[in-house]
């Protein structure tokens, strides 16, 4: 599924119009994203949380020539699933 078939189904389901729905979804991801960059988790009961986790720079070396190469810090998001969502995939 991507966001196309999203908002086609949240369209069908809810009874409104795509472009509704999309705006619907934006403000969705665009509120997830804001908690995100402000540090905070992003938590649905039964669907699962999203949280950020910080990775420090660190040195790394490169498998072809053996040169040692600076890995720049970066923060990584997480996805952890609910147990409702595991037990229906289930």
């Amino acid at each position: 599924m991507n966001k196309g078939d999203l908002i086609n189904s949240v369209a069908d389901a809810a009874g409104i119009s795509k472009a509704q729905a999309g705006n619907a979804i934006d403000a969705v991801f665009n509120g997830i994203e804001k908690a995100l960059k402000g540090g905070d988790k992003a938590s649905f009961i039964g669907f699962g949380t999203f949280s950020t986790s910080h990775k420090p720079a660190r040195e790394g070396r490169n498998p072809s020539t053996g040169k040692t190469i600076k890995i720049a810090a970066k923060t990584s998001v997480k996805f952890k699933a609910g147990k409702s969502l595991t037990d229906s995939v289930n």
